[in-house]
């Protein structure tokens, strides 16, 4: 195995099961003396050790390789691009910080974004330029709050469980129970038609439905209904953990919470959990066991992280086709880039030429990362002649050492790198700088303009630059 360090994410397992030292000392059968030096780096993580870990703890060996490394290099990366292109720190340097001191790579990944905001807002008030462009919206503060946490919520997810065995809710009769459970529980009165999806009168305590809700797409409102009258005070406790009260973001960050606890309630963990491992992550299939959709299914699969019964960690994502991304979230190292888009060359782009069809890609990121990616379209319409509707393409993806769990890795020579579709974080920011997809040249990267010459790669650097 080589020399690896792991003493943050060993520290972190400790913390989650709330252990003291000696008492995983003693699990571990090793001295505190010796425990406390793998915590703080002072000695490596050895075989026999790790198989003592994953054992006792329930966590595969992957838990203590270097995926958060890479995540928060990728993300100070994407963070600092202007610093490490102007040679005042080097990607070695930023993967000392994230790998040796992971708090400190965050403070200065917040740190910096402040800064730009600050230089925007006095940019707007010299009348120089547009909105500040690097404050989080609302939405994006959403998006980071699960971000962070890997999008797993335990408590969250083990209440939705509970009620799910609470109320006998089985496959099949899903809408039933819930129905039931808000009537007999809430006193909550159904009714389907209006103009919105759903709508909830406090007041009269009337859930409206729409009639074009599907069975399954019924079942959720429900379920994230019995998220708020049932688990209020929850979701009103995590959502304080990130943004401030009264705000926007908290509001949006309650309905994320709710929409997760319906998720975990009508797709129970340990029920979906099972099935998604007979099925080999067959998507579709889960989708039509449960009678949900296909892209609530890869939500879903992309929070499979509870201790003990870990699923594949997965990255999941949903654009359009002008490649806005209005989704994203990753149990993994996968970093969707803020700054530099999508890439061109990923397959969740190819689905709109064949909607419907799941589209598999094995991708190889630059710093030599390999995932399996799957992406299909999915499609969403009002009803009614000429009323234009909504279609997306969502993504799910993992590490390629998971990929023989999936259904999706049939037939694929796993191991030929040079079958992987090299792709980048985004143009800004992407390493690549002979790549003929490019759409704008990398940030701090100076080209080499000759008009005398021109080539295939739209953006071409300096060689000095690329050196």
């Amino acid at each position: 195995m080589g020399k690896a360090f792991a003493g943050a994410r060993l520290r972190r397992l400790r913390e989650e099961r709330g252990l003291s030292q000696a008492a995983t000392a003693r699990l571990l059968d090793l001295s505190p003396s010796y425990l406390n030096q793998l915590e703080h780096d002072a000695r490596p993580l050895t075989v026999p050790v790790l198989l003592r870990l994953t054992e006792a703890f329930g966590v595969d060996a992957g838990w203590f390789a270097p995926p958060e490394t890479a995540r928060l290099t990728a993300e100070l990366r994407d963070s600092l691009g202007e610093e490490t292109a102007a040679g005042r720190i080097t990607p070695g340097d930023l993967d000392e910080v994230a790998a040796r001191l992971p708090a400190v790579a965050r403070l200065l990944m917040d740190l910096n974004r402040e800064r730009r905001a600050v230089a925007e807002q006095l940019a707007v008030l010299a009348g120089e330029r547009g909105p500040a462009a690097d404050t989080l919206t609302p939405h994006e503060q959403v998006r980071e709050f699960f971000y962070r946490r890997r999008n797993y919520l335990h408590e969250l997810d083990t209440a939705a469980e509970e009620l799910a065995g609470a109320t006998g809710l089985r496959r099949g009769g899903v809408r039933e129970v819930l129905a039931e459970r808000l009537t007999a529980r809430h006193g909550v009165r159904l009714t389907t038609g209006g103009d919105h999806l759903h709508r909830y009168d406090p007041h009269t305590r009337v859930l409206h439905l729409s009639d074009r809700l599907r069975p399954g797409q019924q079942a959720f409102r429900m379920a994230t209904q019995l998220a708020y009258l049932e688990h209020d005070r929850l979701l009103s406790e995590l959502a304080a953990q990130d943004s401030t009260e009264g705000s926007a973001a908290r509001s949006l960050t309650r309905i994320g919470l709710a929409n997760y606890f319906a998720a975990a309630l009508v797709l129970p963990y340990t029920a979906f959990h099972a099935e998604a491992e007979r099925s080999r992550y067959d998507i579709e299939h889960l989708a039509d066991h449960f009678g949900v959709g296909y892209e609530t299914v890869c939500h879903r699969l992309s929070t499979l992280q509870r201790p003990r019964l870990r699923g594949v960690p997965f990255s999941f994502v949903r654009v359009d086709r002008a490649g806005n991304v209005s989704k994203r979230q990753s149990a993994t190292d996968f970093h969707f880039s803020r700054t530099g888009g999508t890439c061109p060359l990923w397959n969740v782009y190819e689905a709109f030429a064949a909607p419907g069809r799941v589209h598999v890609q094995i991708t190889a990121m630059p710093d030599g990362r390999r995932h399996l990616w799957t992406a299909r379209t999915v499609s969403r319409s009002p009803g009614g002649w000429g009323r234009p509707g909504k279609t997306f393409a969502v993504g799910l993806g993992c590490e390629l050492r998971h990929a023989a769990r999936l259904v999706y890795s049939a037939g694929l020579d796993l191991g030929d790198e040079a079958a992987a579709t090299p792709i980048g974080l985004g143009c800004k920011v992407c390493e690549r700088p002979a790549c003929p997809q490019r759409a704008a040249p990398a940030i701090g990267r100076p080209l080499a303009v000759d008009e005398h010459t021109s080539t295939f790669v739209p953006y071409p650097v300096r060689p000095e630059a690329d050196s």
